[in-house]
Formats: structure tokens, sequence, C-alpha cells
């Protein structure tokens, strides 16, 4: 996924594209990038203290074949130090902790937050509800496609597929501004294709993204 920041003059560039594909529907296109969807703390200490249990199981395994023997006090010590060690690493290392949670698990954190900003940012209360959010969040490589009622159920999901995986590909290839940019036109023109922009329409979100 990207890395480097968006610029502002790529963040111009991605509100010049919601405003000209606004000009064509009444709908109304609104985008999010998120760093991380979560900080992946408690997942990330289950996932490595459930390993270092296993490990001592085949540690004390190893152990009782070699007709060797360690005080059980002794052993319950090291064990609670080598997972506090662990745990203050991935206190440290932020970074570190993702790569301890399960690609689903990692996912539905993403998905959920994409639904948090589809409320919290009121894609939801456009009048004609047909407010669509662009989502993606970073560090889980994720990207999705949140449409209200008023335009999904008339929109395959293989569109929204379509965009979404265009859009990650552009994200990988460290061009997310690209990506955007291309994912507000595509989503302009379904928008247009079932409401056209009509005389009276107004703006009712803001034409910019917005990151967290």
């Amino acid at each position: 996924m990207a890395t480097r920041p968006i610029t502002a003059e790529e963040h111009a560039r991605i509100t010049a594209a919601i405003r000209a594909a606004e000009q064509q529907t009444d709908g109304e296109i609104y985008c999010v990038v998120a760093r991380a969807s979560d900080n992946y703390f408690y997942p990330a200490a289950f996932t490595a203290t459930l390993a270092m249990l296993i490990v001592s199981l085949l540690l004390t395994i190893g152990i009782e074949a070699w007709w060797l023997s360690v005080r059980l006090p002794y052993f319950v010590s090291a064990q609670g130090l080598a997972i506090l060690c662990v745990f203050a690493l991935l206190w440290a290392f932020p970074g570190l902790r993702i790569h301890l949670v399960p690609r689903r698990l990692r996912y539905q954190a993403a998905h959920a937050n994409a639904v948090k900003q589809f409320l919290a940012r009121n894609v939801h209360l456009t009048s004609a509800r047909t407010g669509v959010l662009i989502f993606v969040s970073l560090a889980e490589r994720y990207a999705e496609v949140v449409a209200d009622n008023g335009i999904d159920g008339r929109v395959g999901q293989h569109v929204w597929d379509d965009v979404v995986r265009d859009l990650i590909a552009h994200a990988r290839g460290d061009r997310l501004a690209d990506g955007f940019v291309t994912a507000v036109a595509t989503v302009g023109s379904v928008l247009a294709e079932h409401f056209p922009v009509s005389p009276g329409d107004t703006n009712e979100l803001d034409d910019h993204l917005v990151e967290i």
C-alpha cells in the first residue's frame, strides 16, 4: 500500500475530481483514507501469548526427553518474563502488532471503520439517500465502497468490486491519489447514470479527501 503522504497538490486534484463528478449527478461522493483502523494491541498480545504457551509446551516436552528437569517456579518465572518482554516489544513498536493479527480480523476492523466513517461523516443523510463513501485503510491494505440505499439497490456489487480492485492496484503502486481520482470518476459515472443532475441540486457533503 501507499506509504508516502498525500500532498496538498494531490488533495486539490481529488477535490477537483469530486466536484467534476458531482456536476453530473444528484449523488454525493465522500473520500476517507485511514492510516490504520485499529491499534491491534490486544489481538496481537493474545496471539503472542498463545504462541509463547505453545513454545513453552514444546520446550517442556524437549526437556523431558533429554532427562532434564527445571524447577516449576523457575520455569513459570521464565515464561512470565518472556511474555512481558513480548508485550513490551508490542507496546514500543506498534508497527509489529498488525503482523500478528489474522487477515480476517484486520479486514473486519477496516470494514467496521468504513461503516463508522459512513455514518460519522453523514454520508447516509443525503436527501435522496445517494451518498457514496470511498474508503481506504492503509495498514490493512483494505479499500471499500459504501453506498447508501438509494444507489446500492440499483448497482451490482461487481461494479463496486471493480472500483476497489483498481483503487488497491493504484495504492500498491504508491499512486493512491491517482487511485482516488479514478475511483471518484467511476463512481460519478455510475451515479450520473442512475441519478443525473437536476435543477436546484445542492452540494450536501464536503468535497475533499479526509485523512484520519
